[in-house]
C-alpha cells in the first residue's frame, strides 16, 4: 500500500499543490474529474490555530490577570468570616487595648524551590496576599488606623515557632530575624514594605541574594511585623510563612521543569540527571529532546526502555513517563494519506499519537470513534 504523509501546523508555509489531494476543492482538479468537497480537516487546523493563538493571548494577557486576580483576591479575604479565614482551631490570644486580638497572617504559599536571584512569588505565579485580623472573631479588620498599617517585609530562622504555638512575644520575634553575613549584600531585596488597605495587602517583588545553608536551621521563613513609628500603642501579632530552603541560584540551571516543554533538553524530565549514563545513551540514539522522548514513547516504548539500560527500574520508568506526559502538546498535526481509501485520511498529533479520522468530508475524533466505525472504514 502505497502511502502519503502532509504535516499542517499554523506554522508551517502551504504545501506544494499537487499534495492538496483531497483538501481544497478550491484548487481545481485534473480536467474531467469530478470536484471534491472539501473535508473537514479545516477544524482540525482551526482547532491547531485556536490552541496556538490562546497561548500567545495569556501570554500577552499574564501580567493584566495577575493583577486582577490579586485585586479580586483582596476584596474577597477582605469579606470572609471567621468560618473561612480562620483555617485552624483559635490560636492563643494575644490582647491588646480594648480586649483586641490582632493577628497578621500570610494567606498565600510560597513557590518552591526557591533560588538566589529568583523572583518570590505565591504557588501558581500568584501574588503573596496578607491579612490582618481580630483573633476573636476571625474578621478581617477593615477600618481603624491598624487597617492601614505599613508593614515591614523581614527574614526568620526556619526554626522559628516550631513547635507552632502562635502566642510568641515581639521580644522572640526579633530575636530570630536574620541578617546577611558580613560583606555581603542585604539578604532580601526589592519592596521591602507594603501598606494594608483595608486590612489586605500584597507583597512587592522580592529576591534572595544568598541561599540558606549556612544559617543552624538551613531554612528560612519571611516574616511581617509593623514598620517603626506605627500603631506604637497597639500590640498586633507578626506573621511568618512556613520554612522554606533557598538554592543558589546555580542549581537552577539543572533544575526540571513542572511540565516539560516539548523542545526541552530531555535531561529536564524526572530520572535524567544532566549528563548523566541515561542522558548519554539518549543522545546516542539520536534522542535530544523531549519531543524526541515523547515520540519514541508513542512509536515503540519497549525500544526506549531498551535504549536506558537495566539502570532504569519499573519505578523510575513509571516517574519518567509521568512527568514527561505533563508536557503540554503544540497545535501542530500531521495528516495521512491512504491511496486505496479515497475519502478517509487519519491525523496524529506532533508526537504520533493518533487523534482522529477525516472521513466523507467530516472530522471525527479519537475519543468518538467506535469499533463498527473502524471497520466500516
Amino acid at each position: 500500500m502505497q502511502t502519503r504523509y502532509m504535516e499542517r501546523s499554523n506554522s508551517m508555509a502551504a504545501p506544494p499543490a499537487r499534495e492538496k489531494r483531497g483538501l481544497d476543492s478550491s484548487s481545481g482538479g485534473d480536467e474531467g474529474q469530478p470536484e471534491r468537497k472539501r473535508p473537514a480537516l479545516a477544524s482540525v487546523i482551526v482547532e491547531a490555530l485556536k490552541v496556538d493563538s490562546l497561548q500567545r493571548l495569556c501570554s500577552s494577557l499574564e501580567p493584566v490577570l495577575r493583577r486582577v486576580v490579586s485585586e479580586e483576591v483582596e476584596r474577597a479575604l477582605a469579606k470572609l468570616g471567621p468560618a473561612r479565614l480562620s483555617g485552624r482551631s483559635s490560636p492563643k490570644r494575644i490582647e491588646g487595648p480594648g480586649g483586641r486580638n490582632l493577628q497578621l497572617h500570610f494567606r498565600s504559599r510560597l513557590s518552591l524551590p526557591l533560588f538566589t536571584g529568583g523572583k518570590v512569588e505565591g504557588e501558581h505565579g500568584v501574588g503573596i496576599h496578607i491579612v490582618l485580623i481580630d483573633g476573636r472573631t476571625g474578621h478581617v479588620v477593615t477600618s481603624g488606623p491598624e487597617s492601614s498599617v505599613k508593614l515591614d517585609v523581614i527574614v526568620l530562622e526556619g526554626d522559628f515557632n516550631n513547635e507552632d504555638d502562635d502566642n510568641w512575644t515581639q521580644e522572640e520575634f526579633e530575636s530570630h530575624v536574620v541578617k546577611e553575613r558580613d560583606g555581603k549584600r542585604p539578604l532580601l531585596t526589592g519592596d521591602l514594605q507594603v501598606t494594608l488597605k483595608e486590612g489586605v495587602g500584597t507583597l512587592g517583588e522580592l529576591t534572595f541574594t544568598d541561599n540558606s545553608s549556612w544559617i543552624r536551621s538551613r531554612k528560612f521563613r519571611l516574616g511581617l511585623k509593623v514598620a517603626s513609628g506605627c500603631c506604637e500603642d497597639v500590640r498586633i501579632r507578626e506573621a511568618k510563612t512556613d520554612a522554606f530552603t533557598v538554592k543558589d541560584h546555580r542549581g537552577e540551571l539543572y533544575k526540571k521543569h513542572y511540565p516539560p516543554a516539548l523542545n526541552d533538553e530531555v535531561w529536564r524530565l524526572e530520572k535524567i540527571g544532566k549528563d548523566g549514563s541515561f542522558h548519554k545513551r539518549l543522545t546516542k540514539a539520536g534522542i535530544y529532546s523531549v519531543e524526541d522522548f515523547l515520540r519514541l514513547v508513542v512509536r515503540d516504548s519497549q525500544k526506549l526502555r531498551a535504549i536506558l539500560g537495566s539502570g532504569m527500574s519499573n519505578k523510575m520508568w513509571d516517574i519518567l513517563i509521568e512527568h514527561a506526559k505533563t508536557c503540554v502538546l503544540s497545535g501542530k498535526h500531521y495528516i495521512y494519506y491512504p491511496e486505496d481509501a479515497k475519502n478517509v485520511s487519519i491525523v496524529f498529533n506532533n508526537i504520533y499519537e493518533f487523534s482522529g479520522l477525516i472521513a466523507n468530508g467530516e472530522y471525527y475524533s479519537s475519543d468518538s470513534l467506535s469499533d463498527s466505525m473502524l471497520i466500516a472504514w
